[in-house]
């Protein structure tokens, strides 16, 4: 059985942990079913599509700069401008799919990711051909809470109250 919205599997609704679901996969990810294959593909496709558009937007903006004649700098502001922060937003992007970034960092860095969102788009491109993006942070974190409550819940055998007494 599967929720009909996003193609996850209904899990039981025993105790234990359930996992945390991915934009855009939903738990799938779980055991690469309900067509995550094809969820992958269309990750790749839809964000290099992205980052192609992104880019010739940012052309017709560099060209609409040449227009107004401003000189050689500002031109070579802008550019050197968005390849920093493309860049910078590509490692943070990267970085954000095997760790938890810090929420305080995450909102400070929060203008220099808009204006770097190619390099975003990018890391997610990048990411979507190795697996889902946020997989192997989700699934490390998911095993080890399966671990932790298997550990909790393991009953152990016997009477302790029956147990020989050492002399």
């Amino acid at each position: 059985m599967s929720d009909n919205q996003n193609g996850t599997p209904d899990l039981p609704t025993g105790g234990g942990p359930r996992p945390e679901p991915l934009r855009f996969f939903g738990t799938t990810w779980v055991d690469h079913d309900h067509g995550y294959t094809a969820r992958r593909i269309a990750a790749s496709v839809g964000s290099l599509a992205a980052a192609a558009a992104a880019c010739l937007l940012l052309r017709f903006a560099y060209e609409g700069i040449q227009l107004a004649q401003t000189g050689s700098f500002v031109p070579l502001l802008v550019v050197v401008m968005f390849a920093v922060c493309s860049s910078l937003a590509f490692r943070h992007t990267w970085e954000g799919f095997t760790k938890r970034p810090d929420p305080d960092r995450q909102s400070s860095l929060r203008g220099l990711l808009a204006v770097g969102f190619v390099g975003s788009l990018l890391a997610y491109f990048f990411r979507s051909l190795i697996e889902a993006p946020g997989e192997k942070l989700h699934r490390e974190e998911y095993e080890t809470a399966l671990q932790d409550h298997k550990k909790r819940t393991t009953r152990r055998t016997g009477n302790p109250a029956k147990r020989r007494r050492r002399t």
